[in-house]
């Protein structure tokens, strides 16, 4: 590498930034310093850098202050890429941290080549990702609200027998139940209003996303997905929020890497071990497709609402769709009958689906080419 590269590690806090600089191969820092985040000191920032001698290339980990920097930089022309934060090397031995050390490594390892960078969305795709991630903090919600009153009855002897939970029988059941104390019908009140306004919540949000998976940007690969068993509009819609997309992936193993659903392992010598899943990558991603792999445990039957989804979309997506029915559903079966648990036979089911997902994702290449 030529010496008039300038390698800059940069440590992001919300309070200071902490900059390293590496001047070629020197193996000394040529400047370390602090600048505070605002408006004079990213100023400062690019005056400093536009008035180094020769290329400058700027990393930093992703962490709570988000993609701001990246694109501050890179608005001005400035190299910068962002740094996987759960995959750069660190000696086990190595138990100081300071800012200094932490902005001098990263300058480092990213003039080693060494760390992992990863793909910054834009501002549009992010905002949707966040409209996603704000639905399924809902979920939570949801869930954790229905626990508290269905617990909450529960203690008092109170269950309900008649039917499906939370279904229209049910509500009229919870509603008409009268406590024996005054503050016992104030708590359950209190619970029926907040599960309530969580719903709507949910309900409200659904109706975003929906309307975002009509745009032209997400509409046709929405489509697609939807071709799939267990993929309905939001799964489809969580899955390109925080993958993006597929086609930047060079193969199957690289996506279900990414989204953690490969076995860990270890290996020495002539001993190899291997573990559960690595659970690294997008976690919101690995959910969704864990439970869309619940619906393989059933026989393939393409009802109404799926072959309402398959219809007039292209016949490969179509045959793709209808072989992951066939081949998952039969490894579900078959892993179940050597007697593994059913949690791990999902497990591999959404490792496979996932490929099956990344073959769509190639044949959308192939029409747009």
């Amino acid at each position: 590498m030529g010496k008039s590269i300038n390698w800059i590690g940069i440590d992001d806090h919300a309070d200071k930034l902490t900059i390293c600089l590496l001047v070629g191969d020197e193996k000394t820092a040529a400047k370390e310093w602090e600048i505070a985040p605002t408006d004079a000191g990213l100023r400062h920032l690019i005056r400093w850098i536009k008035g180094l001698g020769g290329e400058a290339r700027c990393v930093y980990e992703a962490g709570p202050c988000g993609y701001n920097l990246y694109r501050f930089l890179s608005s001005k022309g400035i190299n910068c890429s962002v740094a996987a934060p759960s995959l750069t090397p660190r000696k086990p031995g190595d138990r100081v941290k300071t800012n200094r050390r932490d902005a001098r490594k990263l300058a480092e390892l990213f003039r080693a080549g060494v760390l992992t960078t990863i793909v910054v969305p834009n501002q549009r795709q992010e905002s949707v990702r966040d409209l996603l991630r704000a639905r399924d903090d809902v979920r939570k919600n949801v869930m954790s609200a229905r626990h508290r009153l269905g617990k909450f009855l529960l203690r008092h002897g109170l269950r309900f027998r008649d039917g499906r939970s939370w279904g229209q029988q049910h509500w009229r059941w919870i509603r008409s139940t009268v406590m024996n104390e005054a503050c016992e019908q104030i708590v359950l009140g209190h619970y029926i209003n907040a599960l309530e306004a969580s719903l709507e919540q949910l309900r409200l949000l659904d109706e975003q996303v929906i309307e975002v998976a009509q745009e032209q940007d997400y509409a046709p690969m929405v489509a697609k997905l939807c071709t799939l068993r267990g993929i309905d509009v939001l799964s489809a819609m969580t899955i390109l929020a925080e993958l993006g997309d597929f086609r930047r992936f060079a193969s199957a193993p690289q996506l279900m890497a990414a989204v953690g659903l490969v076995p860990s392992e270890y290996s020495t010598g002539e001993k190899t071990i291997r573990f559960s899943i690595t659970k690294t990558g997008n976690a919101h991603a690995r959910h969704i497709l864990l439970q869309a792999a619940w619906h393989y445990q059933h026989a393939p039957r393409e009802g109404v609402t799926l072959r309402s989804r398959r219809r007039g979309q292209p016949p490969h997506v179509v045959a793709i769709a209808r072989k992951a029915e066939q081949r998952l559903h039969r490894k579900y079966r078959r892993m179940v009958a050597r007697g593994k648990r059913s949690t791990v036979a999902a497990t591999a089911v959404a490792r496979e689906l996932t490929g099956f997902i990344w073959a769509i994702g190639q044949q959308l290449r192939a029409d747009l080419a």
